[in-house]
């Protein structure tokens, strides 16, 4: 029996790091709905609880029947039928039979439309837990984002249609946004969306690389003023999958190929707007993409997770040299990094969603029952303006610097495991496949990174590391927390210099500058595991090698995670500034001699 909530240690102890009560109470609305629904919980013990045991059931249905199904899902694949209609891989239809019976498929969603009413923070974690077993599954449980972003922004009448359908796991539904001459650039965007004389909207035209684009109902960006150019022409629209949406193709894709992705086209297909006309693209499809990179950070987790405990495993029992491979110092570092790693974008990804789930109840709170007193007002608009700010850094950060992790993680899972890596008996080549893709939908990492820098520059990531500095820690983290202020000190250094060099030149040291960021944050974030209050401990192999097991303090362990990783990262972090404050501008200056002519035929 395999349980993937369970059997992971650190997403145990963060479970109860976190500060649950908190972002519980914020999604219950100070536990209200108790009176209202039998199944709300009433107090914070009672939500944590709920969580607990949601998460258990969904560790051991994707340990025992989602991952089991994985390798035959990579290799049967969707298909097209000749009638236009859309095939899952056997396993893929199996398991979301599976999620809808285990009442999962509506983990967002409000009390009132059947759905579980929980935070980003623990989604965040069951979508991990869904990867780890197939990425491809995740990329139809993850598209959840398109309820929230309905439930969020359209009117009642939409709501009632929809959302107790997804909760209920009746439907799917798809993302449409990205056109042949529209990927990144949705500014660009010019699916048709025109209105009758009655007043019924209609769309047409085609879109393109749409995951799950053959879910029952579509969002999709269209322009609405076929007179206005860029964003603001743009209207978000609902519709269900009918017989004027056509897929036209299935791509043929290097991984998770579980999830179709379709090429679709829109003749003349009845549609409803969400919302108001002209925010199609900010703040509706901005919001929903916020969510979905998220996802996409969780998927990169389960992704990395599953590639590690291969290459784990593997290093431990494959035997050369007379022992273990293991016993190899350039193994035995490549295996310490990739856990390492893991727990730095999972610190990382769990914080951004706590953030992003204050952001949210701070902006519920101002929109539906702002206090009348002036001084609490001020008090939570401050309060929403920071946790928004924050929010829209973090973000893009996550994801960025989880998807690329996962990129480096199962590169060295396959090398961990040399010739045995790279065929198929083993499944680091599927994770590899699959870890592809997170760097590039929702956003390439280097969209990401344009993102994530405006926040590090602005004043934003000042402020929040400035927080991250006056939390307790305990004393033996005192020597870290110094080489974290030099950290700081250097990256502000970097970020004045650039304010002065211009726009360009922020782009231009962007990742740079975002890096060291992310190397400031995750070590406050171990420093503050290392004192956290929760009490958890984790069997590590006996030091004298004779097999058996001792116990250790995750706390401890943190410590130690902690003081490689902040010590690692120090000089990485001054070399870095450094060459930010070099000047350097040959990738302007010089491109067309270092990058030499397009290659011609001749």
């Amino acid at each position: 029996m395999a349980n993937f909530y369970r059997d992971n240690d650190d997403i145990q102890f963060l479970f109860r790091h976190l500060n649950l009560g908190c972002v519980a109470r914020i999604m219950e609305e100070g536990f209200k709905f108790a009176e209202e629904f039998d199944y709300a919980p009433a107090d914070a013990d009672e939500a944590i609880a709920n969580y607990d045991l949601v998460l258990d059931s969904l560790g051991q249905l994707s340990g025992d029947f989602i991952a089991p199904r994985s390798e035959d899902i990579d290799r049967q694949g969707s298909t097209l039928n000749e009638d236009g209609t859309v095939s899952y891989a056997d396993g893929i239809r199996e398991s979301l039979e599976m999620l809808a019976k285990a009442d999962v498929m509506g983990f967002t969603m409000p009390h009132r439309f059947n759905g579980l009413n929980f935070p980003n923070v623990i989604y965040s974690i069951a979508i991990e837990i869904v990867s780890r077993a197939d990425a491809s599954l995740m990329n139809l449980f993850g598209l959840q984002g398109i309820a929230e972003t309905i439930n969020f922004f359209a009117s009642e009448e939409i709501r009632q249609k929809y959302l107790s359908r997804f909760s209920a796991g009746e439907v799917t539904g798809a993302m449409v946004l990205t056109e042949p001459d529209a990927g990144s650039d949705l500014q660009s965007c010019k699916l048709k969306a025109f209105a009758d004389d009655a007043g019924n909207w209609y769309l047409h035209g085609v879109k393109r690389f749409i995951t799950n684009g053959c879910g029952d109902v579509l969002l999709v960006l269209s322009r609405s003023e076929p007179d206005r150019s860029g964003g603001l022409g743009l209207s978000l629209f609902v519709c269900d999958r009918g017989p004027t949406v056509h897929v036209r193709r299935i791509e043929d894709k290097l991984g998770i190929h579980g999830s179709p992705t379709c090429e679709l086209f829109f003749d003349n297909t009845p549609c409803e707007l969400i919302g108001e006309r002209k925010r199609g693209l900010a703040p509706y499809v901005m919001s929903l993409m916020n969510g979905a990179r998220l996802g996409i950070s969780g998927q990169s987790l389960g992704i990395a997770e599953a590639a590690y405990r291969i290459a784990r495993d593997y290093a431990a029992s494959r035997k050369q040299f007379g022992g273990p491979i293991e016993k190899i110092p350039a193994v035995r570092d490549m295996v310490i990094n990739m856990k390492m790693d893991i727990e730095a974008a999972r610190a990382l990804l769990y914080e951004t969603s706590r953030v992003v789930d204050h952001d949210n109840g701070y902006a519920k709170r101002l929109e539906l029952d702002p206090p009348k007193d002036k001084e609490a007002l001020k008090q939570i608009k401050d309060a929403s303006r920071y946790y928004k700010r924050c929010a829209g850094m973090l973000t893009p950060m996550t994801k960025y610097f989880s998807s690329e992790m996962s990129n480096r993680v199962t590169y060295d899972s396959i090398q961990v495991l040399g010739g045995s890596g790279f065929m198929r008996d083993y499944p680091c080549e599927k994770f590899a496949r699959d870890a592809r893709i997170t760097t590039i939908y929702e956003g390439t990492s280097q969209l990401q990174i344009v993102a994530a820098v405006r926040g590090v520059c602005s004043g934003t990531a000042e402020k929040y590391l400035h927080n991250l500095e006056s939390e307790d820690y305990v004393k033996e983290v005192n020597d870290l927390l110094k080489i974290l202020k030099k950290g700081t000190e250097n990256l502000f250094k970097a970020v004045a210099f650039v304010k002065e060099k211009g726009v360009d030149y922020m782009d231009l040291y962007g990742r740079d500058l975002v890096d060291m960021a992310i190397c400031l944050i995750c070590g406050y974030l171990f420093c503050g595991q290392a004192s956290s209050k929760a009490d958890y401990e984790i069997a590590v192999a006996d030091k004298r090698g004779n097999g058996q097991k001792e116990t250790i303090d995750m706390k401890k362990r943190k410590e130690m995670i902690a003081r490689r990783y902040i010590t690692k990262n120090a000089a990485l972090i001054k070399a870095l500034s450094e060459k930010v404050l070099s000047g350097e501008r040959s990738t302007f200056e010089q491109y067309q001699t270092l990058a030499g002519p397009v290659p011609e035929e001749k």
